[in-house]
C-alpha cells in the first residue's frame, strides 16, 4: 500500500477512551477481562470439541472455524487497545493501521459466511434430515470453511488498499478505538465516493446477503418445527437452533447498526458503543452462549470435569 507517497501521515492518533485516570484503570481492566474469557472460552470450545469423539459433527466442526476465528478477530484490536487505554499518547503507525483494518475486515467477513454457513447446516439437518448425511459430509464441510476464509481473505483487498492509497495530509487523529473505515475516510485529503461506494456494495453483498440466507434458512426450519407432531422433537430441533440464532442476532444487530444506517443518522459515540459490542462484548458472549444452552457442549464439560477430578 502505497499511502507513505502521498502523504506525511505517518502514524494516527486514538482519541482517548476516558481523560480520568481511574477510568482508565477500570476500562482496562473490565477489557482485560473480557479478552481473557474470550481466549479461554473459545479454547475451551475447540478442545472439547475435538477431545470428545461425539462433538465430531458438521455443525461443531464449523463452531470451531468460528472459535477460532473470534479468538483472531479480537486480538486483532484488542491488545492494541489495552496498550492504548493506558497511553499518555495512543497511536498506531500507518502500516500498523493499515493491517489492522485488513485483517479486521477480512476476519468479519469470514465471521458473517461461517454463520451463513451454520445456518445451512441446521437447516440440512431439520428440514432434510434423511438427507444430511450425503449433503453435509466431511468434504463438504472442508469446502465451505474454505471458501469462508478465502473470501473474507480477498474481498476486503480492495477496498483497504483503495483507502490507504489516499492522500492523509492531517489532522490524523481517530476518534475512535481503532482502525475502523469511517472514521479512517473522514481524514482523508480527497474525495471519498468511490471508496464509500465500495464499501457500501462490499457491506451489502457480504454482510446482507449472508444475514438474508440465514433469515431464509430460519424461516424454513420454523416452518417444519411448526408441522411436527411431537413436542420433544419441536423442542430438540428449538434447543439445536437456540445458540446460533442469539449469536447472529447480536453479531449482525450491531453490525447491520454500525455500517448501514444513514449518514444522517450517525453519531460518533453510538458507532464507539455498537463497536465495543461487536469486538468485544459478542466475542466474550458467544462462548458461554454455545456452552450453557448446548446440551451436548454441558455434557461435554461435566464428563471432562468428572474425569479431570477423578485422574
Amino acid at each position: 500500500m502505497d499511502g507513505g507517497n502521498h502523504s506525511p501521515v505517518s502514524q494516527f492518533l486514538f482519541e482517548p477512551l476516558s481523560d480520568a485516570h481511574a477510568t482508565k484503570i477500570i476500562l482496562f481492566l473490565m477489557v482485560l477481562a473480557a479478552y481473557l474469557m474470550t481466549l479461554m472460552g473459545n479454547m475451551f470450545i475447540i478442545i472439547v470439541t475435538l477431545t470428545n469423539p461425539a462433538l465430531w459433527s458438521p455443525m461443531y466442526f464449523f463452531l470451531r472455524n468460528l472459535s477460532f476465528l473470534e479468538i483472531g478477530y479480537t486480538s486483532t484490536i484488542i491488545p492494541k487497545m489495552l496498550s492504548n487505554i493506558l497511553s499518555e499518547d495512543p497511536s498506531i503507525s500507518f502500516m500498523g493501521c493499515a493491517t489492522q483494518m485488513y485483517f479486521f475486515g477480512s476476519l468479519g467477513i469470514t465471521e458473517c459466511c461461517l454463520l451463513a454457513a451454520m445456518a445451512y447446516d441446521r437447516y440440512v439437518a431439520i428440514c432434510q434430515p434423511l438427507h444430511y448425511t450425503a449433503i453435509i459430509n466431511r468434504s463438504i464441510c472442508l469446502q465451505i470453511s474454505a471458501a469462508c476464509w478465502l473470501t473474507g481473505v480477498l474481498v476486503v483487498l480492495v477496498p483497504a488498499t483503495l483507502i490507504f492509497t489516499l492522500p492523509f495530509c492531517g489532522p490524523n487523529r481517530i476518534n475512535h478505538f481503532f482502525c475502523d473505515l469511517p472514521p479512517l475516510l473522514r481524514l482523508a485529503c480527497a474525495d471519498t465516493y468511490t471508496n464509500e461506494l465500495i464499501i457500501f456494495t462490499v457491506t451489502v453483498i457480504f454482510i446482507v446477503v449472508p444475514f438474508l440466507l440465514i433469515m431464509v434458512s430460519y424461516i424454513c426450519i420454523l416452518h417444519t418445527i411448526l408441522k411436527m407432531s411431537s413436542a420433544v422433537g419441536r423442542n430438540k430441533a428449538f434447543s439445536t437452533c437456540s445458540s446460533h440464532i442469539t449469536v447472529v442476532t447480536l453479531f449482525y444487530g450491531s453490525a447491520v447498526l454500525t455500517y448501514l444506517r444513514p449518514k444522517s443518522a450517525y453519531s460518533i459515540e453510538t458507532d464507539k458503543a455498537l463497536s465495543f459490542i461487536y469486538t468485544v462484548v459478542c466475542p466474550m458472549m458467544n462462548p458461554l452462549i454455545y456452552s450453557l444452552r448446548n446440551k451436548e457442549m454441558k455434557d461435554s464439560l461435566k464428563r471432562l470435569m468428572i474425569r479431570k477430578i477423578f485422574l
